[in-house]
């Protein structure tokens, strides 16, 4: 049985320092791995299971920023 990772990369508006990028990293890092681009507000989520944006959505929001449009 192998597994394939997946990875799923989303914008995260509003994160302008070093914080708000650890803020972002802890929640989404509860639900899956994580890697932030500060610069372009890109986070990549890492998995070896499907993941899901609802999830990624709301441990964004729960760091207080949104997903971009």
């Amino acid at each position: 049985m192998s597994t394939a990772a997946t990875t799923v990369t989303v914008t995260v508006t509003g994160m302008t320092c070093g914080c708000c990028a650890n803020s972002v990293s802890k929640e989404v890092g509860g639900v899956t791995g994580v890697d932030i681009d500060l610069a372009s507000g890109r986070v990549s989520v890492d998995s070896s299971t499907a993941v899901e944006l609802g999830a990624i959505a709301a441990a964004v929001d729960k760091a207080g920023y949104r997903l971009a449009e």
